[in-house]
């Protein structure tokens, strides 16, 4: 049997390629809801430390694919937000909180700067520009999320995973 770091690294490489994949196929322009979906499964699965590293690593390398940092701005705090929500409230529906709260409000408006560093341009229209795509992207995200860990949750490799991350089971609804 692998030791315990060993699968942790194993399974964060899974969840990478998951999102890396998933995200640029699965798409409605300005939106990302495959991300929000893996954001929210891996905050539940893996907590919010490697739920972070996860994100941080996949914006990374969709910015060297030619994808804005957006990819960063918007992921990053959704997955971390949505870790901790899993953890406190023991509960998919605190990691769709904190996916929510992360990538569609605090991701969203956040972006608005980076993006003017990036590419020189500036709009009065800040507030709106990103939010309402970030946040869409996460309302669908939260859908197939819910829809996926109804039936994830009694697979014995998302089990393991849990208890790989957590040090045991824990219980989520």
């Amino acid at each position: 049997m692998m030791n315990s770091k060993v699968r942790k690294i194993t399974y964060l490489a899974m969840m990478i390629a998951l999102d890396v994949v998933l995200s640029p196929i699965l798409r409605v322009e300005g939106m990302a809801p495959m991300s929000s979906v893996i954001n929210i499964l891996a905050g539940v699965l893996m907590g919010p430390l490697y739920a972070t590293i996860m994100a941080t690593c996949c914006g990374i390398i969709r910015m060297m694919m030619g994808i804005p940092p957006l990819a960063l701005t918007g992921a990053v705090f959704g997955a971390l937000l949505a870790g901790l929500g899993a953890r406190w409230v023991h509960s998919i529906y605190g990691s769709i909180v904190g996916e929510i709260i992360g990538t569609g409000i605090i991701g969203s408006l956040l972006s608005y700067p980076v993006m003017v560093l990036f590419t020189g341009t500036k709009t009065d229209l800040y507030w709106l520009l990103y939010t309402p795509r970030f946040l869409g992207a996460t309302f669908i995200g939260a859908v197939a999320a819910w829809l996926i860990w109804q039936q994830a949750k009694k697979i014995s490799l998302f089990k393991d995973m849990m208890r790989v991350f957590n040090g045991e089971e824990r219980i989520i609804r």
